[in-house]
């Protein structure tokens, strides 16, 4: 298996699609990463545990219909090609 762009490519969709499917209560809060562990004082700066999760939160809001149509365009590549 040779390192090309397509798998480059298709290794970093395996692994927001993995970010993407995080659940927070069943995993998240259990680790210490739920959205209420991160909370900050006014005027400081968010620890990188609070940013971790607001990347989550927000690769699953934002990219949820994304994420179905590469999932769709890679998968139907695959059948096509192999």
């Amino acid at each position: 298996m040779a390192f090309t762009l397509y798998s480059l490519l298709q290794a970093s969709l395996l692994i927001v699609n993995a970010v993407a499917v995080l659940h927070e209560e069943r995993f998240l809060r259990h680790v210490g990463w739920g959205s209420d562990q991160g909370i900050g004082g006014f005027g400081e700066e968010p620890g990188i545990k609070a940013q971790l999760t607001n990347l989550i939160r927000s690769i699953r809001t934002v990219m949820r219909l994304p994420l179905i149509a590469l999932n769709s365009i890679t998968i139907i590549f695959l059948l096509l090609f192999g």
